[in-house]
């Protein structure tokens, strides 16, 4: 019987009572901090920039500077593009900056600023900072998310960058990773040295936005992606793209790479889970031209191990899950491949792509209901988790005064992990990631029947 599969949406609100999303901008500035020497500026009010900080800050547990062009009444009414010019020239005085990632806001795109033609006027009249570029993306809240803030952003920084013929390595490749933990960065990179694959990574804020102590305070962290290996990216020989969601859209830095310098963008899932874990392997055995080296292989018949050995703590689970579209579909594929049933999948975007990449993760000969929510807001994913009762919840950090009130452990993921000190740590990507979910997920399941139980028992 195949997969049932039911589509809601949320209601509609005057105003949005807890969104399961944040802003555009914020994506945004998550992909200049993973660029080496960038700095994020916000075209608009400075309750912008405080509160993207603010989030970024308590996520990943450092210091992180967001420039804003600082609106006013006036600026409202007359347009920021003196403003704007001011703040470049601040920047570029202080920070001596690589690039400057411009970001506009809901207020800037209200008013209707040009923020092309302010950026070309203040090129034209500082030539002496011609050499950092200026890469503008549109980022209003009212029209999407922070992941499509964060996407955009990757786009518009390929866009501006980019250039054909230049060569950093033969045969190296671009990959696109998505909005992930630094952790998952880190293994990445690891992998790609270790199939001897040159690499181009953006963003990558492995170091950025999880290094080690400084002796003293550093107005631009170090590491992150150059600006030469950007401009590298039209002579790759190949991009990964992760994302089932992403590929569906109309432009992505993959598909404008293809489109433009045909380099050859391999489409994949967040490699979360066997499955997609192998398919990504397989991409990087056909660009490196080498087999997979013998420690994935253990990773791998590690994992397929510990799947048999605890399958009778996960089975016929009953989750709800919620987050970013790309990171709700790659969790599904894998409670599929541990027995554990999805029974919400909620995500606050609305790409309108969810429910048909939720139906192809899922095998036809099993029957599995599934209620999927876009455009959600918390509100309702509670009254529907409350209906449902599954045994677990699995998200990020704004869900948990939800999962108090009702009484259902939580396992966090993704972004933001507000309650907890280790979100940078967090490992989600590839065997090895999967293994740490897949413990996570059987322990908390273990640790909430022993708390539940009337005698407990300390020996399974």
């Amino acid at each position: 019987m195949k997969s049932q599969i039911k589509q809601t949406s949320s209601k509609e609100y005057t105003a949005t009572k807890n969104a399961c999303k944040l802003c555009a901008p914020l994506g945004a500035s998550l992909v200049f901090k993973g660029i080496a020497g960038a700095v994020p500026l916000l075209h608009g009010s400075q309750g912008c920039s405080t509160y993207i900080r603010r989030y970024l800050i308590s996520h990943y547990k450092e210091p992180i500077d967001i420039a804003c062009s600082n609106f006013a009444e006036d600026t409202a009414i007359f347009g920021g593009g003196a403003n704007l010019k001011i703040a470049l020239q601040n920047i570029h005085r202080q920070y001596f900056p690589s690039l400057v990632g411009i970001a506009t806001t809901c207020l800037s795109e209200t008013i209707g600023d040009d923020v092309p033609m302010f950026i070309r006027e203040y090129a034209s009249s500082h030539p002496d900072e011609s050499t950092a570029p200026l890469v503008h993306v549109s980022t209003p809240s009212y029209q999407g998310t922070h992941m499509q803030g964060f996407h955009n952003a990757v786009l518009a920084t390929v866009k501006t960058i980019a250039v054909t013929g230049k060569f950093s390595n033969i045969g190296h490749v671009n990959i696109f990773p998505g909005m992930v933990s630094p952790a998952d960065l880190r293994y990445l990179k690891e992998i790609l040295i270790d199939f001897n694959l040159p690499f181009m990574m953006l963003p990558d804020y492995s170091r950025t936005l999880d290094g080690s102590l400084w002796p003293e305070y550093q107005l631009i962290p170090e590491g992150g992606t150059t600006v030469e290996m950007i401009r590298c990216s039209a002579g790759a020989a190949g991009s990964l793209e992760f994302g089932r969601i992403l590929s569906r859209e109309k432009q992505s830095a993959g598909k404008w790479l293809n489109e433009t310098h045909q380099v050859d963008c391999h489409h994949l899932g967040l490699p979360i889970g066997i499955r997609e874990t192998d398919r990504f392997f397989q991409a990087l055995e056909v660009l490196s031209g080498r087999p997979t080296p013998e420690k994935y292989q253990e990773e791998r018949g590690r994992l397929i191990d510990s799947y048999v050995d605890s399958h009778k703590h996960v089975m016929s689970a009953k989750v709800a899950v919620y987050g970013e579209e790309d990171l709700v579909v790659a969790m599904a594929a894998f409670f599929s491949e541990i027995g554990i049933l999805p029974v919400i999948c909620a995500s606050g975007d609305r790409s309108g792509y969810l429910k048909e990449e939720l139906a192809r993760v899922f095998p036809d000969d099993v029957d599995q209901s599934i209620r999927v929510m876009d455009n959600a807001d918390f509100v309702d994913i509670e009254s529907t988790v409350q209906d449902a009762k599954p045994d677990l919840i699995v998200g990020n950090s704004k869900g948990y005064a939800m999962s108090r009130r009702l009484g259902i452990p939580m396992v966090r993921i993704g972004f933001p992990i507000h309650d907890r000190v280790d979100a940078s740590r967090r490992l989600h990507l590839g065997y090895r990631g999967t293994q740490q979910l897949f413990d996570r997920i059987a322990n908390k399941l273990i640790e909430y029947r022993q708390l539940s139980s009337t005698v407990g028992y300390t020996y399974m």
